[in-house]
């Protein structure tokens, strides 16, 4: 696995990029990107499980490593979720286990710096660095409409 990043520039305060980020109405829209009808199911608690959903009971079984509020978000990637059902042995079979997702922000005179760090295998890097710049597109106009 190797480590992609992506980052942008937001004309909007840390707080509001992060409410966008992790709100779950916000959340599924920018997250439409990699597939509609995408959300979260968490308690969005340090250490907690999270399951990132494609609408259908399929996905990604999770854990939030590291929780910073308005600064930095963790994933550590544990498993699929397919129809419902948690798979832990393809991840480790595939070597994707414990691949982090980190989100970092940094706010400076109102502005945020919002950087995505994430390990990502061969088969899903171009997929990522396709998609993610118009995820981050997405979550940049959710955050300057809101701050205007």
């Amino acid at each position: 696995m190797k480590k992609i990043s992506f980052s942008t520039q937001i004309n909007a305060p840390a707080a509001r990029v992060w409410d966008i980020l992790w709100n779950d109405s916000t959340y599924r829209a920018w997250t439409s990107v990699f597939h509609e009808g995408s959300c979260a199911e968490s308690d969005w608690q340090e250490g907690s499980k999270i399951l990132f959903l494609d609408g259908a009971g399929n996905g990604m079984t999770s854990r939030i490593a590291r929780m910073i509020p308005n600064q930095f978000m963790s994933f550590e990637h544990l498993g699929e979720l397919k129809e419902g059902v948690e798979d832990f042995e393809t991840a480790k079979t595939h070597g994707w286990s414990g691949a982090l997702e980190n989100y970092a922000l940094r706010e400076k005179d109102g502005a945020t710096v919002l950087e995505v760090e994430m390990d990502a295998d061969d088969t899903f890097e171009d997929y990522f660095k396709d998609k993610f710049p118009i995820a981050l597109a997405k979550v940049k106009a959710l955050s300057e409409e809101a701050a205007s």
